[in-house]
C-alpha cells in the first residue's frame, strides 16, 4: 500500500548483524539503532519482568491518526489493555469459523478477477485488496469494493498517503520541510479528517441498527469501556496495520511458491488431497501442514515487519554483558534473528522442512518472533496465518503460478517489508 521508508537500511543492518551481531549501533538520519539479533538476547527481552515495548519512532508519527490503538499506545495509557481484553474473543476459534466464508468468498473474487485478467496479475496489489476487504468485512461490516471498483476507495488513498506521511516525517533530514512541509501537514489533517469521517459513519450506521453483531466493531460498541475516540482508534489501527502485514506475507509466500516449482508441487499436492473439491471446510485448513510450513518460512525471510522495540524498566545488563539504561530502546532485528546459525546451512534460503516440528523443537523458543513479543504481540495472529493459508490454498489449486523469466526479488522497507513489482503468470491447472 505504501512505499514508506524507500530505503535498504534493514537489510543492509541484517547483513551487518553477521559481522557486527549479536548488539550493534547503526544511525539513521537522526534516529539510533541498537540493534539485537541472537535468539539468547531476544528471549531475555521477553522477560515482562524486566522490559516492556517501546513505540518506535515510525508509529508515534502516525498517533495523530490511530491515537492509543492498540498498535500505538503507550504502556501507561489503559485503553490498549482493555481494548486487548475486550476483542481477544472475536479471535477465537468459534470466531474463526464465522469469519471463514467471508474469507472464502473475498478469495472467490480475487480468483474471478485472475480468471479475466490479461497478462501477468500484481501480486502486492492483488493481496492488499483481499486483506483490506476480509478485514474490513469481518472487522467492521464494511467493504471497499476492492474488485468492484475502477479505482481504488479514497479511503485506501488517504490511509495510505497517512501512513506514507509519517514514515517521511521519521526519515526526513532535519533541515528538510519548510513551505513544502507545511502544505504535507495540511493534506495529512485533511486526510486524517477523512477516515475519521468514515469510520465514524460506519460506527453510527452500525449504533442506529440497534444490533451491535459479534465482530470486532460489535464488540467494542457493546460494551461501555472504551470512548467513541478509542473505537474510531482501533478500527483505524486494524485496518492500517492488519491488512498491510498479511498482504505482504501472502505476497512472500507466493514468491517462494512459484521460485521453486519443487516445492510449489508439494503444496499443490496436498491441497489437492485436503481440501474439498468445492468450498474447502474451516477444519480443513489446518490440515494444510507443509503449506503452513512454506507460510512460516516465507515469514522468516520476510517477517511482518523489520521487527520490534523494547525498553528496560530499570537499568540492567542484557546477556550480563550489555548495559541498557532504563528508557533506551533496543530493537530486535527479525531478519537478523532468523538467519542465525541455529537455523542450518543456507539461511538465505527458502526450506519449509525447517518448521518441521522435530527442528522446531531443537531450536530456541525465541529463534522465531514475526508477530512480536509478550503482552503486546499481535493480536490477530491466527486470523492472520489462516486467510493467509485459505487464500494461497485457493491460488495453488486454481493456477499453476510462475515467476517472470527476469524477476529478481527486491523488497521494500517500511512498518512492513514487500516485495518490489512482484507479478505472477497464471495457467489454469
Amino acid at each position: 500500500m505504501t512505499s514508506m521508508l524507500r530505503t535498504s537500511f534493514m537489510q543492509e543492518s541484517t547483513a551487518m548483524a553477521r559481522e557486527h551481531g549479536p548488539v550493534f549501533e547503526r544511525e539513521f538520519f537522526n534516529l539510533r539503532f541498537t540493534f539485537v539479533t541472537s535468539a539468547e538476547l531476544v528471549a531475555e527481552l521477553a522477560d515482562e519482568h524486566r522490559f516492556e515495548k517501546h513505540v518506535l519512532p515510525a508509529l508515534e508519527v502516525v498517533r495523530p491518526a490511530i491515537g492509543d490503538g492498540l498498535l500505538t499506545a503507550y504502556n501507561h495509557e489503559p485503553n490498549w489493555r482493555t481494548a486487548h481484553e475486550l476483542l481477544m474473543p472475536a479471535f477465537s476459534q468459534n470466531a474463526m469459523r464465522r469469519y471463514h466464508p467471508l474469507m472464502l468468498a473475498v478469495g472467490g473474487q480475487l480468483l474471478d478477477a485472475w480468471d479475466d485478467a490479461v497478462g501477468p496479475v500484481d501480486v502486492t496489489g492483488s493481496m492488499a485488496k483481499v486483506t483490506l476487504e476480509i478485514i474490513g468485512r469481518a472487522g467492521f461490516g464494511y467493504s471497499f469494493d476492492s474488485f468492484a471498483r475502477a479505482t481504488t476507495h479514497p479511503f485506501v488513498v488517504a490511509l495510505a498517503d497517512v501512513l506514507d506521511h509519517g514514515q517521511r516525517l521519521v526519515t526526513r533530514p532535519p533541515l528538510a520541510g519548510g513551505f513544502l512541509g507545511k502544505r504535507a501537514a495540511e493534506r495529512n489533517a485533511d486526510n486524517i479528517a477523512y477516515l475519521n469521517a468514515v469510520v465514524d459513519e460506519v460506527i453510527a450506521t452500525r449504533t442506529a441498527g440497534g444490533d451491535h453483531g459479534s465482530d470486532l466493531l460489535g464488540l467494542m460498541l457493546e460494551s461501555d469501556a472504551l470512548d467513541p475516540v478509542n473505537i474510531r482508534n482501533q478500527v483505524l489501527t486494524f485496518l492500517a496495520a492488519g491488512h498491510e502485514t498479511t498482504s505482504a506475507a501472502m505476497a512472500f509466500t507466493l514468491y517462494y511458491l512459484a521460485a521453486d516449482p519443487v516445492v510449489l508441487q508439494r503444496v499443490q499436492d496436498e491441497v489437492d488431497a485436503v481440501l474439498d473439491v468445492g468450498e474447502p471446510r474451516f477444519e480443513q485448513v489446518a490440515k494444510l501442514r507443509y503449506l503452513r510450513r512454506a507460510v512460516d518460512e516465507s515469514l522468516r525471510l520476510w517477517p511482518t515487519a523489520p521487527g520490534y522495540s523494547r525498553v528496560a524498566k530499570q537499568d540492567t545488563m542484557l546477556g550480563g554483558r550489555y548495559l541498557m539504561r532504563a528508557g533506551d530502546p533496543h530493537f530486535v532485528l527479525l531478519p537478523a534473528l532468523h538467519r542465525e546459525p541455529i537455523w542450518g546451512a543456507g539461511p538465505d534460503e527458502f526450506d519449509p522442512d525447517r518448521f518441521l516440528p522435530s527442528r522446531v523443537r531443537e531450536r530456541p523458543a525465541h529463534a522465531f518472533k514475526p508477530f512480536g513479543t509478550g503482552i503486546r504481540a499481535c493480536i490477530g495472529r491466527q486470523f492472520a496465518l489462516h486467510q493467509i493459508a485459505l487464500i494461497v490454498a485457493l491460488i495453488v489449486r486454481r493456477y499453476d503460478i510462475a515467476l517472470p523469466q527476469d524477476y529478481q526479488l527486491r523488497v521494500s522497507e517500511g512498518l512492513t517489508f514487500n516485495p518490489i513489482a512482484l507479478t505472477l503468470h497464471l495457467t489454469a491447472r
